[in-house]
């Protein structure tokens, strides 16, 4: 029984000690002590109290202090618990120390928190980034499509880190540049024999306002010649009058058929009219010889006429002659009435 008494208390008391261990990191307070870090062993408990890693606090200000920036427990603490990468920090405050880079403690934690890397941009400052632009299509005066590829040489601007432009907004504002340079160009020749112009007249453009970059140089790595947009554009015009003027000659070819077949029905009614009108002869001829304004002889006279006039009318035109004898079968018709 005693046995497990004591078995129990060698136990807890190896808990205990790894209990107090944890929540006094005696380890971290002796390297800072050696480090000539002044922090005591309470604040190193209350960092662990208010969820803070001690030792990246501790390791961070031993670093800070060597470098001889002037920092406090209590700005990292601050930093950290609003979210912030303080080991990044302190890197990127003794490298722009080295570099002579006027960057201060509440400016590099504005950055970091800015959601940005403090340390790579003072990495960029003092060693200028290159960034590549995709193939930029621009269209000269002549037509002549050209894909210019430019790279563009940047220093990082700390001083408006926060709240400046990234890369997208560099390269978006130097493929518009290349895209106006190009296009103000006469022919494409001028562009392919001088394209350091491009770059030229796209740095006078002050393309790095309100970015967090500063363009040092724009220099075009390559310059392709593409489709000719000029003679594609005329093609597809020359294609689209072509059928409008197809079209326009289709609806007046319909409107020509329209009125002719309009006009053969106007002479098919005027000699429905006067077939009609000729029908209604026989009937007055009747008339008159009932009344008694025709006589006999008279009507001998006419027909005798009318034989005459067909006759003449066959040897002029042969084609009559169906007609005349027709006409003069209506009349025998007549006769025998």
């Amino acid at each position: 029984m005693e046995d497990y008494t004591l078995l129990i208390a060698v136990i807890g008391g190896i808990i205990l000690l790894f209990v107090f261990l944890y929540f006094v990191p005696v380890n971290l307070w002796i390297t800072a002590q050696f480090s000539n870090v002044r922090v005591g062993l309470l604040e190193l408990v209350f960092m662990r109290i208010r969820k803070v890693p001690p030792s990246i606090i501790v390791s961070s200000m031993i670093t800070a202090t060597k470098a001889g920036l002037d920092v406090t427990t209590a700005d990292l603490e601050t930093h950290y618990l609003a979210g912030g990468q303080v080991p990044s920090v302190i890197k990127a405050l003794i490298s722009a120390d080295k570099a002579n880079i006027n960057l201060k403690f509440k400016q590099a934690t504005a950055i970091d928190l800015a959601g940005r890397d403090v340390f790579e941009a003072v990495q960029i400052s003092v060693n200028p980034k290159v960034i590549t632009t995709p193939k930029v299509a621009a269209v000269a005066a002549d037509g002549i499509q050209l894909m210019a590829i430019a790279r563009v040489t940047v220093r990082a601007n700390i001083q408006q880190l926060v709240g400046g432009a990234g890369e997208d907004t560099i390269l978006a504002r130097v493929g518009e540049g290349i895209v106006t340079s190009i296009g103000s160009a006469s022919t494409h020749k001028e562009v392919l024999e001088n394209p350091d112009k491009i770059s030229k007249l796209v740095l006078q453009r002050g393309l790095d306002a309100g970015t967090a970059f500063e363009i040092l140089s724009i220099d075009i790595a390559d310059v392709d010649v593409g489709v000719n947009i000029g003679a594609q554009l005329q093609t597809d015009q020359a294609q689209a009058d072509l059928k409008v003027a197809e079209a326009k000659a289709e609806e007046r070819r319909a409107m020509a058929v329209a009125e002719e077949q309009e006009m053969k029905a106007k002479s098919q009614q005027a000699r429905a009219k006067v077939i009609e009108a000729e029908a209604e002869i026989p009937l007055a001829i009747s008339e008159a010889f009932r009344s008694g304004n025709l006589g006999i002889m008279d009507y001998y006279k006419l027909e005798n006429i009318q034989a005459d006039t067909d006759m003449r009318g066959s040897i002029a035109n042969p084609s009559q002659k169906s007609s005349s004898g027709k006409r003069s079968s209506g009349n025998k018709g007549n006769d025998n009435k």
